[in-house]
């Protein structure tokens, strides 16, 4: 067995054991809050400080005793001569069970006394009944910990000292301000004792109240001071939590009172449960972008040093949760770091320490927000990026899903009628197009029209103004600016870079240049190390420095910044997504089907999505195994860099699958291929697959489907079962079967084909086809004709069952659907406006997920009802098994 030291400031998993070398003290306190610590080691300071003789205190943080043997070691080194042992867990007996039990056993056999105490101010009946102290007694602890506080902490230790005995004054635990305002030296601020300069606007900042009353308040301070640089007046406001009524009042009003632009919200989790109706947040009043801050459990330099960016504890709590509410992930300010060894606890206390220039990207994106935000609409600049993948001039403007130009043209205009000074425009998207390939583009810049260029004079600052590491790597992999593909040398300067960019007043277009040249675009679009070239900078430069872009709307998914090189997500400045865009607001309309996708601009270049509808012909999407493929490969993107467990499981799955379908050929994956490059050859082919499927029908922008493409898409959306499957959940099609009173087991969603057809042939469906009647497939063939025919209304419906499903489709269905145009074009033009743009789930509408409906929402990834995924339920059987057999092993 290895034994490690605790280390400060870290989250250990449980794999390691640790010896937290605390010597025998009277009491013993055990807790997962950092802040808790460090405000008791303070309240003991005070008590020792009046009282020399008082009882000694060790406090020991949970997190560091998830190993068995820590647990047993720290039982017989220290607790097992306390005297008196504090408990307190967030999650119940659960969160911590063989420490628990091992405690309390210990406690009873020893007669030490013993009270278990909620982590929250939630009662807990099960950690109540394992206590050995008294009811009231228990029950006064543990509102020492509620309304926390030094004052309170003090007070705590004295009644403790009590029940060994001691003599000692204390009073009742004093509630505190479940939240107010906070200022650096000053005592319960008010509004009008913050600093405020005349016509600057205001960011809140929304921490929790623990931080405040350990006074952990570095990164606070920090946050104020970059926000005052970049030209924002700070409102920081602590809470207890969102969740408690008063303290969500307090801080609705806190936020009204002082004009809050823009949230900084450093809380965890979401106020809203996936799957469920969105709750109303404190922040919903100001209809402000809300930035999520993270404040890391981790250790700084396992951050800087790694690519995952936070563990999956941090991404849990800090990232995906909050999706949720709708907010807009920035960066990790701060992580956990021991700034001291308290002698008097033995604690390692354990503090907040800002990193000052994410503190500083995040004031300045928040800055940017608020000036997009105030500025007039006729004024703003706006920068509308198409995709180009492969890098073919057949491809210009591709997007996943969606005619790009012809939606950009209805932008444009609802642009226009909202007042944004845009001149001139196109007739159709052929003519955008047209214009857009008469400049340079990925393809080739020679013999094309130079409308927009940045001088090299101009590229060099903005490229000496980046990382040492990102210039040395570019300058590396591609050479000096002057070799690149896109410059063009000058008679009278030092030439320029000829950009694939042009300007309709203040409103730009533009193309995202290649990742790089001579390469395969296709295994290259998504590579992990690829770094961009000189011409890539370039364009960025020009948007924002020369067109001073104030948001970037990129149309379509994907565009190839948010796979540039860097962390998995809390990026640094040497991450290139990061060192290319910069701290601007970024718009993302993105197909609604593709979470996995679109979490990955979310999460590594603050996009705030803008959903949009699944091309018409959905029945063009894929079922059966190619479904499960399509999904494990989902989970991946979205397990990639934060949970190298599941990964390993989801390879190997993908994988198999792969082989067993017969997919593998196709993709050209060879015996040879290691892992890496037969996933990478996989995602290749999928990518081509999917743009495939949906050549035949794209979705405009802004535009809900009518006629035909409307018919077919509410047919495709009532297709699969939703939900339980029942009433008006029920799939169309098996509920036509049910009222045909055809052989239950037949399934038609679920069927051979080509299976000979032995059941009844009534009338109403013989009457639609002429052909032979043979099979299966023509049975569900001629349901899948009267389906299509119900909702156009041209036939009477058979039954109870589809009359259910026809009702919900013709009423709520129908109506999202057709909301869903309307309201894409609301999004994007509420975005830029630098409001607050709702949050919704995500996924594929016609897979029984109507609840994705309407689009033109901000999407979030985490879907409950997938929860656990197989993968995840393999790895928890795993676990579960292998406790079994070291229970059975040990007992």
């Amino acid at each position: 067995m290895h034994l490690l030291a605790a280390t400060p400031g870290g989250i250990d998993d449980g794999s390691e054991a640790v010896d937290l070398g605390q010597d025998p003290a009277d009491i013993v306190i055990l807790t997962a809050a950092d802040t808790e610590i460090a405000c008791l080691a303070a309240a003991q300071e005070r008590r020792l400080a009046a009282d020399p003789d008082a009882p000694t205190l060790r406090c020991a943080n949970l997190l560091h005793l998830g190993h068995n043997y820590s647990v047993d070691l720290y039982l017989e080194e220290t607790l097992s001569k306390a005297k008196l042992v504090i408990g307190r867990l967030l999650g119940g007996r659960g969160y911590w069970s063989y420490g628990v039990d091992e405690v309390t056993a210990l406690c009873r056999k020893k007669g030490i006394a013993l009270a278990w105490l909620p982590g929250d101010d939630q009662p807990d009946a099960e950690l109540h009944g394992l206590s050995t102290l008294p009811g009231d007694t228990v029950h006064r602890l543990w509102q020492y910990f509620v309304q926390g506080g030094i004052d309170n902490a003090e007070h705590l230790l004295a009644y403790a000292a009590t029940l060994l005995n001691r003599d000692a004054e204390w009073r009742e635990p004093a509630p505190l301000l479940r939240a107010g305002l906070y200022w650096p030296g000053r005592n319960l601020p008010d509004l009008a004792d913050l600093p405020r300069t005349e016509g600057r606007p205001v960011a809140a900042i929304v921490f929790y109240r623990a931080l405040f009353q350990a006074a952990n308040t570095a990164v606070i301070d920090t946050l104020i001071d970059a926000l005052d640089a970049a030209g924002v007046d700070a409102l920081p406001v602590y809470a207890a939590s969102l969740k408690d009524p008063v303290a969500a009042d307090t801080v609705r009003g806190l936020l009204a009172d002082g004009g809050a632009g823009i949230v900084l919200n450093g809380t965890g989790f979401a106020l809203s449960v996936p799957g469920a109706a969105r709750v109303e947040t404190p922040f919903d009043g100001q209809d402000c972008p809300v930035l999520q801050v993270v404040f890391s459990g981790g250790n700084r330099d396992a951050w800087a040093e790694g690519t995952r960016g936070l563990s999956a504890r941090d991404i849990a709590m800090n990232v995906a949760l909050p999706e949720v509410d709708g907010r807009i992930l920035s960066r990790a300010v701060s992580f956990k770091g021991a700034a001291r060894r308290d002698p008097l606890t033995q604690a390692d206390i354990v503090t907040y320490e800002p990193v000052p220039d994410r503190c500083r990207f995040v004031a300045q994106l928040a800055a940017n927000w608020l000036t997009l935000r105030g500025t007039p609409v006729a004024e703003r600049r706006v920068a509308v990026v198409f995709a180009n993948y492969p890098n073919r001039d057949a491809r210009l403007g591709n997007g996943v899903g969606l005619d790009t130009p012809a939606g950009t043209i209805a932008l444009i205009e609802a642009m226009k009628q909202a007042g944004y000074a845009i001149e001139g425009g196109f007739d159709d998207g052929d003519a955008l197009i047209a214009h857009l390939k008469a400049g340079p583009t990925n393809a080739t810049n020679q013999g094309r029209e130079e409308r927009e260029s940045l001088s090299l004079a101009d590229y060099q600052l903005f490229f000496g103004d980046l990382p040492q590491s990102v210039r040395d790597a570019v300058t590396e992999r591609w050479g000096a600016p002057e070799e690149d593909p896109f410059f063009r040398p000058g008679e009278v300067d030092c030439g320029r870079f000829a950009l694939p960019v042009f300007r309709l007043g203040k409103l730009t277009i533009g193309l995202q240049p290649a990742r790089g040249y001579n390469i395969d675009p296709q295994a290259t679009y998504h590579s992990p190390d690829l770094v961009p070239p000189h011409g890539y900078l370039a364009f960025y430069a020009w948007l924002r420095w020369s067109f001073r872009a104030q948001a970037v709307l990129h149309m379509g998914k994907h565009g190839n910044l948010e796979w540039l090189p860097g962390k998995a997500v809390a990026l640094s400045e040497t991450c290139y997504p990061e060192a290319v865009f910069g701290p601007l607001p970024h718009i993302y309309p993105f197909i609604v089907n593709d979470p996995g996708e679109g979490t990955q601009a979310k999460r590594r270049a603050q996009a705030v999505i803008v959903d949009h509808l699944t091309p018409p012909l959905t029945r063009a999407e894929s079922y059966g195994p190619l479904k499960d493929l399509e999904l494990l490969v989902d989970e991946y993107f979205e397990a990639a860099g934060t949970d190298p467990r599941r990964i390993k499981v989801l390879k190997r799955d993908i994988l198999d699958l792969t082989h067993r379908i017969g997919l593998a050929t196709d993709c050209g994956i060879d015996t040879g291929d290691d892992e890496e490059q037969a996933l990478a050859k996989l995602d290749n082919y999928l990518c081509e697959l999917k743009e495939m499927q949906i050549r035949d029908g794209l979705h405009i922008f802004g535009r809900a489907p009518d006629g035909d493409r409307l018919t077919d898409l509410l047919v495709a959306l009532a297709r699969v079962p939703r939900g339980k499957g029942e009433g008006g959940d029920a799939s169309l099609i098996r509920a036509l079967a049910r009222d045909f009173g055809f052989d239950p087991a037949f399934d038609p969603l679920d069927c051979v084909m080509g299976d000979t057809w032995t059941g009844p042939r009534p009338d109403v469906l013989a009457a639609l086809d002429s052909a032979p009647w043979r099979s299966l497939g023509d049975t569900v063939e001629r349901l899948e004709s009267l389906a299509r025919l119900l909702v156009l209304g041209r036939k009477e419906v058979p039954g109870p069952a589809s009359a259910a499903v026809l009702a919900w489709l013709n009423g709520p269905l129908r109506t999202i659907v057709t909301d869903s145009g309307e309201a894409e074009l609301t999004g994007a033009l509420t975005a830029l406006d630098g409001r607050f743009l709702a949050p919704g789930p995500s996924g594929a509408p016609t897979r029984g997920r109507p609840d994705v409906l309407p689009t033109g929402r901000n999407f979030y990834s985490v879907d409950t009802r997938t929860v656990p995924t197989p993968a995840a339920w393999t790895l928890g059987w795993k676990s579960a098994q292998l406790l079994v057999e070291t229970y059975a092993q040990e007992h």
